[in-house]
C-alpha cells in the first residue's frame, strides 16, 4: 500500500484560473475583486479578511449559479485524471466555500477540506468556518498516522499546510508561486507534464 497522501490546493493548482475572480467576472463584479485581490496579494489584508469581504459581495448570488460557473472552469486535465485514478489517497484543501465547490469535488471523487457556510433558499446566509489549511493536514495526520503527507500549492494561503507537511511542492502552472512558498518547498514545478511525472513517483 502506498504510504504517501497527496494534498492539493484548488485555485490555480487544479484549475487554470483562480475561481473567485472567474465568478466575479461572470456576475459583473470584476472591479471589486481586482481591488480585493491586490490588497490580499500585497499583504494589506489577510486571507481571512479577504474571504469575508468576498463573501459579503457574493452572498446574494444564487448558489447554483456559482456552482455552474465553477463546474465549467477549465482544469489541468492530466493532474485531475491522476487524482480520479488515485482518489483514495488524494485530497483537495481549499479556502473556498463547501457548497460552491461540492459538485466539482463530486466529479473529482476525492475527499476535500474547505471553508463552510449556511445556505437557505439557494442563497448564502452566514460564513461559519474559514479553513486554516494546517488544520486539514493535522486531521489527515491523525487519521493516517503511518502515512507521509505531500502538499501542492501556489499562494500565501497555502503556507500553513507547507509548514506542517512532510514534503511541499510549489506549483507555478498558472502564475509564479509565492516566493515564501518557494523558500519552504522541496520542489518547484512549472509544467503540468513535469508535475504528473513527479506525482507518479510519490
Amino acid at each position: 500500500m502506498n504510504k504517501n497522501l497527496l494534498c492539493f490546493d484548488l485555485d490555480g493548482t487544479l484549475t487554470r484560473r483562480e475561481l473567485l475572480p472567474l465568478i466575479a467576472n461572470e456576475v459583473g463584479l470584476e472591479h471589486e475583486f481586482e481591488v480585493l485581490t491586490k490588497l490580499t496579494v500585497d499583504g494589506i489584508i489577510s486571507f481571512e479578511e479577504s474571504l469575508r469581504l468576498r463573501f459579503a459581495i457574493l452572498k446574494n448570488i444564487p448558489v447554483d449559479t456559482v456552482q455552474n460557473i465553477i463546474c465549467q472552469a477549465e482544469l489541468f486535465s492530466k493532474v485531475t485524471t491522476f487524482i480520479r485514478k488515485n482518489h483514495d489517497r488524494c485530497f483537495v484543501i481549499t479556502g473556498n466555500l463547501d457548497v460552491w465547490i461540492r459538485p466539482l469535488m463530486d466529479k473529482l471523487g476525492c475527499r476535500f477540506f474547505s471553508s463552510k457556510v449556511t445556505v437557505e433558499d439557494n442563497r448564502l446566509q452566514s460564513l461559519d468556518y474559514i479553513l486554516n489549511k494546517s488544520t486539514a493536514i493535522n486531521t489527515l495526520r491523525r487519521d493516517y498516522p503511518e502515512h507521509q503527507i505531500m502538499v501542492f500549492g501556489d499562494g500565501l494561503n497555502d503556507y500553513p499546510m507547507f509548514e506542517v507537511a512532510d514534503k511541499a511542492i510549489a506549483i507555478g502552472l498558472t502564475h509564479r508561486p509565492s516566493q515564501v512558498l518557494i523558500s519552504k518547498s522541496n520542489y518547484v514545478v512549472y509544467e503540468e507534464e513535469t508535475l504528473c511525472r513527479l506525482l507518479n513517483t510519490l
